[in-house]
């Protein structure tokens, strides 16, 4: 019988970090799973309860109600951002997160103290471990923040005809636009509800309807509401028929939705082949150096063998960008 000479297998040290590490992760996104559920189902309760609430009816209570509704959104009373960083406030804003400002730093915090608790464990480098802590720290929240972003306005693309079509429908029965808004309100759900029910609260206490489609634009940051805005501002200019107006825009906005969809579908290969032009040769030497640490034992050695990896990892870096700029379509 033929034996097969196998690399030996070192469970030791390398083993166990990434175990450990493991866990971690584990742990973590566990815990954050709980916390963001319980923390929408805990918003939408309480949400609920202030509009059924015998206060929210009144004018002072839903001046007030609409105010908390706003710093929990990150804005200041008066609906402006409340951070110097315009372009982070506008971004947590738009990610639709109601615990931003106060959890933002606390949350970089513990991201940056736990990679650098573990890179001091695995590595004991000082200096890498501060470098990889601050990146992580202040990079993991903002990545966080930019996919619900992305997100939320995938949803918002969604539900946008949806609502139109509510609002031309009501508009055609005879309703008043702010009992249209208030519709959509209670037909749809988040993040469409949640935003016509602030844009209907500020309609109550004193913004015309350009003025508050205005502001949720800009809470949402959706190409398509910029139609929706300009075709409202000038028929409140110009006069007309809002509900053929809006009618139309919808149907716009869907066959923008249908050519968006089709260049996502026509660029999906090039995306599929960078991920895994890039995540192949990372996770055949992580797991090489796994099951075999002696495997690279002699070529670390060689010189030139870090400046080359570190120009190939840059060279994959290009080649990403430049597929990213190929399959990215803009409609």
């Amino acid at each position: 019988m033929i034996s097969l000479p196998w690399p030996e297998l070192d469970l030791g040290g390398a083993t166990s970090y990434a175990l450990l590490i493991a866990m971690f992760c584990a742990f973590f996104l566990t815990f954050e799973a709980i916390f963001l559920s319980y923390a929408r189902r805990s918003a939408a309760r309480g949400d609920l309860s202030r509009r059924m609430s015998p206060a929210a009816r009144t004018v002072e209570g839903g001046r007030l109600a609409l105010i908390k509704t706003r710093r929990r959104r990150s804005l200041s009373p008066d609906g402006g951002y409340t951070l110097q960083m315009i372009r982070l406030n506008r971004l947590i804003v738009q990610s639709g997160v109601h615990w931003g400002i106060a959890a933002l730093p606390l949350s970089a915090l513990a991201i940056g103290a736990s990679v650098f608790g573990l890179l001091m464990l695995a590595t004991g480098n000082l200096l890498l471990a501060a470098v990889l802590a601050l990146a992580g720290g202040t990079g993991v929240p903002v990545l966080a923040l930019v996919f619900l972003r992305n997100r939320r306005r995938r949803k918002f693309e969604g539900q946008l005809p949806e609502a139109i079509d509510v609002l031309v429908r009501s508009l055609r029965a005879g309703h008043p636009v702010s009992a249209a808004i208030r519709l959509v309100v209670r037909e749809l759900p988040d993040p469409v509800g949640s935003e016509f029910a602030i844009a209907s609260d500020e309609m109550t206490y004193g913004l015309d309807l350009e003025r508050a489609l205005a502001n949720v634009s800009t809470r949402v940051g959706q190409a398509d509401l910029a139609l929706v805005v300009v075709a409202v501002g000038i028929q409140s200019k110009t006069g007309g028929n809002l509900a053929e107006i809006l009618s139309g825009i919808a149907k716009v906005i869907r066959e923008r939705s249908k050519m968006r969809l089709k260049a996502r579908a026509l660029s999906a290969e090039g995306r599929f082949s960078a991920l895994m032009l890039t995540l192949l040769p990372i996770l055949v030497f992580g797991l090489l150096n796994l099951i075999a640490p002696h495997f690279y034992g002699e070529v670390w050695q060689v010189p030139l063998v870090k400046p080359i990896l570190i120009a190939a990892l840059i060279w994959m870096l290009l080649g990403d960008l430049l597929m990213y700029r190929m399959v990215r379509i803009e409609v």
